[in-house]
């Protein structure tokens, strides 16, 4: 019997705030030093008291928000008692019975073997906010076990997603674009490597019902957890269908358990077994007050907690999404999809795009033609965007540098760009002046003019150079005539060394038609 994968995906992500979420010890990723920033009231000692930090609740209503869900107007935190060495406090404070933001959704475009794609909406069930663990250290060789606590108590934010997936490709296209979207919002930097960002996968397979509707019985729950990066969570739950579905047909049953993923061996394995659930004795945290938020503009209570954020006010703040800026690349600029992934992943050069592309039609000279072509500011717009995400995009990356910190200025590369544009300079010249100009900050007419790079599209003066190709490669001439197109590119080859690369290779093709036919 073919079976259906059921998976869900829980996925934290530490927030981008000065300080924690209870006190006002650095909230600072990049903290080498172990236990640098720690307070009495992170470290749980007797006698303190923890203060909300309202930035990192108006952060998770923002990312509630660009989510598509309900934000709830009153809530509270409350203590997640369990005992484990990097939680200083003994308890977790946390929120279950009403978290910030429930019943959201996010359309992912998956694609199906590679070739086709299709939308899905992916279902959250909810969003909740909460402190981060301390990260613990083993020391095998020492036997041994040590404890950072720099990250005890940092806002971390946590969503829980129905169970809607189907295959590792749509897991990595939604943790894709929900990184993607947290870095937009500038809610979290989601960096996977430093522990930003973790995700948690939750499969079983159950019976198929051949109607496209969910399973009434479902098989048992595995959890895949310390999973760090989204392509191994992708690579995870493919491996996990595959062993589940094995066990199964095989006449066997699937184990309740916890299992981890080995990036090297590219297989789970079992970590330990799950028979039942935790009993976290959730209680309201006494220590903090609740939380009231206004769905229209914020307003004193009548009675009752004070309101705190008003969803209007932030709803106004959320800047442009990664899906908006899709479309509007599309319709502003008439780019392929696959420039616009580009500068939708790579956000500062989009940015950087956007304010040359606004430069390219006050540099084109429109006005000296008396009939301009069609789509000329579509091809302009083509035009920067291959030479950004090609040659520019990897200076940048060699030297680590965003585009806007560099020496080359949006109107510069836009000057570039229009003269590539109407022959001044060729293909090959134009990487040498972008090169030049990114370690000089000089203009490209300075460069052009310094390295000798004018390239040369004077009929007369080209004819000079054909006539005499022609006649050293005659054996070429022939093919050519003989219906050998690729003699054709030759002979254009030929003249470009002629030239020393000055020739326009468009104007030089036609020439060598013209006189071969």
């Amino acid at each position: 019997m073919p079976h259906k994968p059921i998976i869900g995906l829980e996925i934290h992500a530490e927030l981008k705030t000065r300080t924690k979420m209870f006190c006002d010890s650095l909230n600072d990723p990049d903290e080498k030093h172990p236990n640098i920033n720690v307070c009495p009231i992170c470290m749980g000692h007797p006698g303190t008291l923890p203060v909300i930090n309202q930035e990192a609740v108006k952060k998770v209503i923002m990312a509630g928000l660009a989510l598509n869900c309900k934000i709830a107007e009153d809530t509270f935190f409350e203590r997640k008692n369990y005992f484990y060495p990097d939680l200083p406090k003994g308890y977790q404070i946390s929120q279950y019975q009403k978290p910030l933001c429930y019943e959201g959704w996010l359309e992912i475009e998956s694609r199906i073997l590679n070739l086709e794609s299709r939308k899905k909406k992916i279902r959250i069930t909810r969003i909740h906010l909460e402190e981060d663990a301390g990260r613990l250290y083993h020391d095998p060789k020492n036997e041994a076990s040590l404890v950072d606590y720099n990250r005890a108590g940092v806002p971390l934010m946590e969503l829980v997603t129905e169970p809607d997936f189907e295959t590792g490709q749509e897991v990595r296209d939604f943790a894709s674009e929900l990184q993607l979207i947290w870095r937009y919002l500038g809610v979290s930097d989601a960096d996977m490597e430093k522990g930003q960002m973790r995700v948690e996968v939750n499969i079983s397979l159950s019976p198929s019902t051949g109607s496209g509707q969910m399973p009434t019985a479902f098989g048992t729950k595995v959890e895949i957890k310390n999973i760090n990066s989204i392509k191994f969570a992708s690579d995870a739950v493919d491996y996990e269908i595959k062993r589940q579905t094995e066990l199964l047909e095989a006449g066997e049953k699937v184990k309740q358990e916890t299992r981890g993923w080995d990036e090297f061996k590219k297989q789970t394995f079992s970590q330990r077994s799950k028979e039942e659930s935790h009993d976290y004795r959730y209680f309201p945290e006494p220590d903090l007050p609740p939380i009231r938020i206004a769905n229209g503009r914020a307003s004193p209570a009548a009675g009752g907690p004070p309101t705190l954020f008003s969803v209007e006010e932030i709803k106004s703040e959320l800047l442009e999404l990664p899906q908006q800026r899709r479309e509007r690349f599309k319709k502003q600029y008439n780019l392929p999809e696959y420039d616009i992934e580009i500068f939708v992943i790579n956000k500062s050069l989009g940015d950087y795009y956007e304010h040359v592309a606004s430069e390219l039609l006050s540099f084109d000279k429109l006005d000296h033609l008396k009939k301009p072509e069609v789509g000329r500011q579509d091809k302009l717009f083509k035009l920067a965007a291959n030479y950004l995400i090609t040659e520019f995009k990897r200076m940048c990356d060699e030297v680590s540098a965003e585009p806007d910190d560099t020496k080359v200025t949006p109107d510069v590369f836009a000057d570039l760009v229009v003269r590539i544009f109407h022959g001044e300079v060729s293909s090959s010249g134009a990487q040498l002046v972008i090169k030049e100009m990114f370690f000089t900050g000089k203009k490209p007419g300075e460069i052009i003019k310094e390295k000798n790079l004018e390239q040369v599209s004077n009929v007369e003066e080209l004819n000079l150079a054909v006539a005499k190709v022609i006649a050293d490669n005659q054996k070429a001439v022939e093919d050519f005539k003989a219906g050998k197109e690729v003699s054709l590119k030759f002979l254009i080859g030929m003249v470009m060394k002629e030239t020393k690369g000055k020739a326009n290779p468009q104007v030089v093709e036609g020439l060598l038609k013209e006189v071969l036919k």
